[in-house]
């Protein structure tokens, strides 16, 4: 297979994210929580996956018919912000206006999150929080915290995308990547086991998807406050 062919099957397994939006979006209008997040996690796993192809195959130069980063803000706006929002605003996990307030407030500072050109870090970071709410309302499902509680969340979150707080990319990040990209991973299991049991895993597994969850929110800000060796 040519490198041309090769950069071209990257862009393809991209746009296999849109597949799985919509069969995570077919279960969530028949209140299918349990199959619309195991869809959503299958397009995370895309996700991590697809970015060190792209660079690897450099799409840029040997698939540049396609832009990959369109294709993917495109997919990631879908699986990690509309998609869980109206998960979040259906399931009545935020009842009467707070879920109202939810779900303006996630789609509108998403949509501006995605098109801000400063997202990124000299790190491969991300300045403000990318917009992963598909990682919280899965953690809201599994958790089920007063709907209070999920609105400062929600606020709080919504808020941290405009400010210089660093949080990282699991994979592109290098500082710390060892520990990172093990968690993410971790993650990864720990929410596709999760949604696979009807959000009703062991104490064990809410536990472990927690103390992730903490560290791939905080890890960032850690790394702002500890200065890296020279």
């Amino acid at each position: 297979m040519s490198i041309e062919l090769r950069a071209l099957s990257v862009h393809l397994l991209t746009a296999t994210g849109a597949v799985f939006a919509m069969l995570a979006m077919l279960a969530a209008v028949e209140a299918k929580w349990d199959l619309m997040f195991l869809w959503l996690v299958v397009a995370f796993a895309v996700d991590g996956i697809d970015g060190p192809l792209a660079r690897h195959y450099d799409v840029k130069r040997n698939a540049p018919q396609f832009d990959g980063v369109l294709l993917d803000l495109i997919i990631d706006y879908l699986t990690y912000v509309f998609i869980p929002a109206f998960a979040l605003f259906t399931s009545g996990l935020m009842s009467g206006w707070t879920g109202w307030a939810a779900i303006i407030v996630i789609t509108f500072t998403s949509a501006m999150y995605f098109a801000d050109t400063r997202m990124k870090t000299k790190d491969n970071s991300f300045s403000g929080f990318p917009g992963c709410w598909n990682m919280l309302v899965l953690v809201i499902f599994a958790l089920e915290p007063n709907h209070w509680f999920s609105l400062v969340l929600v606020t709080l979150l919504s808020a941290t995308m405009f400010v210089p707080l660093k949080f990282i990319h699991p994979v592109r990040t290098q500082r710390w990547r060892t520990v990172s990209l093990p968690v993410a991973l971790l993650w990864t299991a720990l929410a596709g086991w999760t949604a696979w049991v009807d959000f009703s895993p062991s104490p064990v597994v809410h536990t472990a998807l927690l103390i992730t969850s903490l560290y791939l929110l905080f890890v960032g800000v850690a790394q702002q406050l500890i200065p890296a060796k020279s």
